[in-house]
């Protein structure tokens, strides 16, 4: 498994959005990484700079969000959609996109793919998928 570093996160994504702006073509994953950086103007400007990009921090005392964390979960769900793993998170996501705008409905996935890996963090155990499944279902309200 592929566990890239920090700063090959963030080089990834300014390289993709790069090649992106230039009109280059895109490979693999890059493809989905400038599709969603392209989806997030306010990222734009701290992808055009990747050596700045490489320094900066974020922190939930700041009430940032990283830019990158938050990319590289849309990454995820993108390639959860795709494969439907865990098992019904595409129908979770389904139903929620019959009742909202598709980038808010990632959204909620992002949010509920946070939590749970952070109780994963918390408890010291495993990601409990099913419960992220059922928290998206949750959070598209009653059928």
């Amino acid at each position: 498994m592929f566990n890239p570093t920090r700063e090959q996160v963030r080089r990834f994504f300014c390289d993709a959005w790069r090649k992106h702006q230039e009109r280059l073509p895109l490979v693999g994953a890059e493809v989905a990484a400038a599709d969603l950086a392209a989806r997030h103007p306010e990222y734009h400007a701290l992808l055009a700079d990747p050596d700045g990009a490489l320094d900066k921090e974020w922190t939930p005392e700041g009430g940032q969000m990283n830019p990158f964390l938050h990319l590289s979960l849309h990454l995820a769900i993108h390639e959860q959609l795709s494969i439907d793993q865990p098992a019904g998170i595409r129908a979770a996501f389904d139903r929620l996109v019959s009742r909202m705008d598709r980038h808010d409905a990632e959204h909620i996935l992002l949010e509920k793919l946070a939590e749970t890996v952070w109780q994963a963090q918390h408890s010291g155990g495993q990601v409990d998928a099913a419960a992220y499944v059922e928290a998206v279902r949750r959070a598209g309200g009653p059928l």
